[in-house]
Order: C-alpha cells, then structure tokens, then sequence
C-alpha cells in the first residue's frame, strides 16, 4: 500500500481558503471555476488591485471566454465582482478589407463579500474570532465535525435571533447536557429562549432552572420518584408550560385532577384537562374554581330536571285498574231494597 505523507508548512507566503467555500461552493462548482477562483485568491493582494482575463487565461492555460464564465459564476454566486472594458483599437471609417481590429481585454476582478444577503452576513460573522472560537467549542460539546447544515444553524442564531456567542454556547452545553445532540432540537430551544426574550446566560439559567423545577414538580405530582423525564414527558410539559402557558400550579393541579380522577400517572388525560382550561380562558386559580362551582350548579340543575322529569312520568303513569270505568251506586236505594225483602 502506498503509503502518502502530507506535511503543512505555514509560510508567511501562503494563501488561506476558508473552510465555508469548501463546504458551501466548491463542491457544486466546476472545477475550472475553482481554479479561476484559487488564482484570484492568490493574487486578491495585488499593488495594482486588477488581473487581466487574458493574464489569467495564460497562467490556467484556458481560454479567455473560459475566465469570463468562471467570473460571471462566481459573481452569480456573490463571492466576486468584476468589471470588464473592451479596448477596441479602430479608426474611423476603416476600410473593408482591413482585419477585425482586436480587442484588449482587461478586467478589474476583486473578490468581495456577498451583498445583501444572509451569505454576506454569514461571511462577516464568520470572519469574527468570537464566531470561529464559538465553532470549536461546538464541535467539542457535539464530539463532531460540524456539517454545513450544523453552521448554518449557528449561524442562525448569531445573526438572525442576535444571540451572543456566549449565550450560544451555553445553549448547545445544556442541550447536551440533557442528552440532545441533534441541532434540530437545539434549534427548538433557540427558538423558546427567544420567544421568551432570553439574551443573557444568566437569564437563560434561571429560565432552565425553572424548567428543571417544573418537569421534576409534574413528576412528583404523579408519585414518579428517582428518574428523569422521558422525552415525550418534557414535551408536554414544555407545551403546557410555553404553549398554553399555564403557571406551574395549574398544571399541578390538572397532574392531581389526573390523579384523582383515573388514579394513575397519564399525561394525555391530564393535557386534555389543561386544553379544556385554555379553551375556557383559565389563566388564574380562580378562573379554575369558578369554573367548578358553575359545573356544580350545572350538575343540580341538571339533576332537578331529571327529578321533576321523572315524578311526571310515574304520576301519569297507569296501572291495570286504570283500564275500567268506575261504576256509581245510590246507597240509600240499595238500603230500602233490602229492607224490603
């Protein structure tokens, strides 16, 4: 087997190509459009600040029209701008029979920052120190290389929930803390800090600490001792807490209703309780009790007109007697009858 040996020596002569232009661009590109982006690279530093397409199609040994369609990539791209003038050497009425004059091509070609878009605010953010040390750090709580989708999804929360590096890193080490590696479900979490205008680490502290408090309160509530929550346990009291949003004593009380009720830990049941509340506009303990005495006054109600329902059918109800005429006697006739005889 080949054995093959690579060895960097970081020169003061070197030319530096972010990794997000071979994770993003390069591998979509053609591969002469990737040679026509290197050299520009190579010379971004010139005095003059301008390479011809003819220069750069002598160094790659191409044509000039295949510089035009790296360039006009590129630009497409955002990562470059160029502006190209055509020299055309003529006279003025130039005789037919003279040859085509030949146009000298120059370009002025710099590369530079998408504009107007969220790749130039990826760029920027990602040339910051802050943004690539917070880049390590992920990978080390992640135990991986993070993927283009993973630095997008940082990159999301740096510049478009404005979370700060230091906030950012603390959410990616609670989340595997809890045992969740996927960006999905850290992005989740990015999302509720949000909404709930968490910008700090300490406020988002206090907010996990909270949250610990009330999924271990839900659990004692339903006599579950000496284990955490199970994942489809904190997603319902992450619902009922952040999309209901329910206080902490209402849920415990819905957890004892629950309880009380089927005698048994259910979280379906107890979230079908708290849906009926947040149909019915239950924000307050009150709310719940007053809901309660005009459920009682309902049942009474309802029990008083299944009374009076039922004395009306037994009253009109009729016997075997009921089906024959009654007879009328004269008693003082009947009386001098039997006298008589």
């Amino acid at each position: 087997m080949t054995k093959l040996t690579l060895t960097n020596y970081a020169l003061g002569n070197t030319t530096v190509l972010e990794n997000e232009f071979i994770d993003q661009y390069m591998v979509k590109a053609n591969g002469e459009y990737v040679k026509v982006y290197l050299l520009l690279l190579r010379h971004r530093n010139r005095p003059d600040g301008m390479m011809s397409v003819t220069e750069m199609a002598d160094i790659l040994e191409c044509t000039e029209n295949d510089v035009r369609r790296a360039l006009k990539y590129w630009k497409k791209q955002e990562l470059l701008d160029y502006a190209e003038a055509e020299k055309l050497h003529t006279e003025a009425q130039t005789k037919p029979e003279q040859p085509d004059p030949v146009p000298d091509h120059t370009a002025s070609v710099s590369l530079s920052e998408p504009s107007g878009t969220n790749i130039q605010q990826y760029r920027s953010r990602h040339e910051r120190k802050e943004f690539k040390e917070l880049m390590f750090v992920a990978e080390q709580y992640l135990g991986k290389t993070l993927s283009s989708v993973d630095i997008d999804t940082i990159t999301y929360f740096y510049d478009a929930l404005h979370m700060s590096a230091e906030l950012i890193e603390y959410l990616i080490e609670y989340c595997v803390e809890n045992g969740h590696k996927s960006m999905h479900y850290i992005r989740k979490v990015a999302l509720s800090w949000n909404e709930q205008k968490i910008t700090t680490v300490s406020e988002a502290k206090s907010s996990t600490v909270l949250y610990n408090k009330n999924c271990y309160s839900v659990l004692n509530a339903y006599g579950i001792k000496g284990r955490a929550p199970a994942a489809s346990e904190t997603a319902y009291i992450r619902r009922w807490n952040e999309e209901y949003g329910f206080s902490l004593d209402l849920i415990l009380e819905a957890c004892n209703r629950t309880m009380n009720t089927i005698h048994q830990p259910n979280f379906e049941y107890t979230d079908t309780i708290l849906k009926n509340w947040l149909d019915k506009n239950v924000r307050h303990r009150k709310d719940v009790d007053a809901l309660d005495i005009n459920y009682i006054k309902e049942k009474e109600r309802r029990k008083k007109s299944a009374g009076k329902t039922a004395a009306v059918s037994k009253s009109g109800k009729n016997n075997k007697f009921n089906n024959f005429s009654g007879r009328s006697y004269d008693m003082d006739s009947l009386e001098r009858r039997l006298v008589q005889q």
